[in-house]
């Protein structure tokens, strides 16, 4: 295409389109130059770059990284550090690669202040924060720290448990790492609720299990088992208990929960079994396969049928845990059928005490029987006893067993006290 240039004004136009394209163009290619000569951390090529773009602090850092990772020369890495942050005091890692050259130096005030920067420039940042809460920890500024965790935990999917360790062990207040520190989200309460039963601190995480509920949002249930099964075995079984009373109402599994009707929890087996809380609960054990049975029930519309079939046989491998009152009248009952049992020594119903393995009630033999029979017993608890286990167990325990049985139908409930009694 012919342009006619057919006035001065026109040329003038077309010569000044030119320049700034030339211009333009010029600086482009400059700084693409530049680019690729500081991408290779060269001192050569580094200094090159800085002599077509001095204006800029990426390549100071590059420079200071160049000095510090290959000449190992400290001094002048902050040189390059400090050029770097002067060009452009909005970037948050500069001024970290400066405070942790500082802090190699041994100049913590001056690391301090870098760090410091650092946070201000860029105050969400986990690795700001974790960093700077790391730098306050050492000089033993804890109240400075934990606003850094804080940060660390809000927004960073790795680093929460470690900085959670960090804080219980500069600020080992349940209450105060709540409030102040502690995200208030389900995953931040069941990592804090999980290191304070690494610590046996069961108190504390008391208070971390009713801020957890407090958020009335949906729990994985698995932690909760942990959680009941902690309490338990560190003798609280009140607590426990009523860890599961709100985990169920929360959970929508009210119908897993112990009544005055009966103590057993899905006795009958018409709901699904759990396997933990106060639900029925399982052990593997060799030899031994269970199944909910549809065609065989006494009670409801199924049963927990228990096949054995090898050597080594202890148990049944199925219990549950019912809590109850010290020094209260029981009566308690269950049903089952078998087919024919190959093996020494048979099965029982038992009861006893969790924490004392005082038995309070042993079955005789659950013998041969084509239909359904009924066992029955009734029994004082004694003065200290809050927690029972109902098991199926094998007595004498450790022979080869062979053969089917058929459970159902469970019932615990407190004995009416006479009128007139007392």
């Amino acid at each position: 295409m012919r342009i006619t240039l057919d006035s001065a004004l026109k040329k003038r136009a077309l010569i000044a389109v030119y320049a700034c394209l030339f211009a333009y163009l010029t600086v482009v290619s400059t700084q693409f130059l530049a680019d690729r000569l500081a991408s290779d951390l060269e001192s050569g090529s580094l200094h090159a770059a800085l002599k077509l773009d001095r204006g800029n602090a990426d390549y100071y850092s590059r420079l200071a990284r160049y000095y510090d990772w290959i000449r190992n020369d400290n001094s002048s890495a902050i040189v390059q550090d400090e050029k770097a942050v002067q060009l452009n005091p909005y970037n948050a890692r500069f001024w970290l690669d400066l405070a942790a050259l500082y802090a190699v130096n041994g100049d913590s005030e001056s690391q301090m202040r870098a760090i410091e920067h650092a946070v201000q420039v860029d105050p969400t940042s986990p690795k700001v924060a974790w960093d700077a809460a790391n730098l306050y920890v050492a000089r033993g500024q804890t109240e400075a720290a934990l606003r850094q965790f804080h940060v660390v935990m809000e927004g960073d999917p790795y680093l929460p448990e470690t900085a959670m360790r960090t804080c219980w062990r500069i600020a080992p207040d349940v209450d105060l790492l709540l409030k102040d520190v502690i995200p208030a989200r389900v995953n931040s309460y069941l990592s804090f609720l999980g290191l304070l039963m690494s610590k046996e601190e069961t108190a504390g995480s008391l208070k971390v299990w009713d801020a957890l509920i407090s958020l009335h949002q949906q729990i994985e249930i698995q932690p909760i088992f942990n959680y009941i099964r902690y309490l338990l075995l560190h003798r609280s079984p009140d607590e426990a208990a009523l860890v599961w009373r709100e985990a169920a109402s929360l959970l929508g599994l009210n119908a897993y929960l112990p009544s005055s009707n009966n103590l057993i929890v899905n006795g009958d087996f018409h709901l699904d079994v759990l396997n933990g809380g106060f639900d029925w609960q399982h052990q593997k054990r060799s030899s031994v396969s269970l199944s909910l049975d549809t065609s065989e029930f006494h009670g409801g519309h199924r049963s927990l049928a228990i096949s054995f079939d090898g050597p080594g046989v202890v148990d049944a491998g199925v219990f549950q845990v019912i809590t109850v009152k010290p020094n209260t009248t029981y009566q308690f009952s269950g049903h089952y059928r078998n087919g024919e049992m190959e093996g020494a020594g048979g099965l029982h119903f038992s009861l006893e005490d969790l924490y004392s393995s005082q038995s309070y009630f042993l079955s005789d033999e659950l013998k041969f029987g084509s239909v359904w029979k009924s066992v029955s017993a009734e029994f004082t608890t004694g003065p200290e006893t809050k927690v029972l286990v109902l098991r199926v167990q094998r007595l004498p325990a450790g022979s080869p067993l062979r053969g089917k049985i058929w459970i159902d139908d469970f019932r615990l409930v407190e004995k009416p006290v006479a009128e007139g009694s007392g």
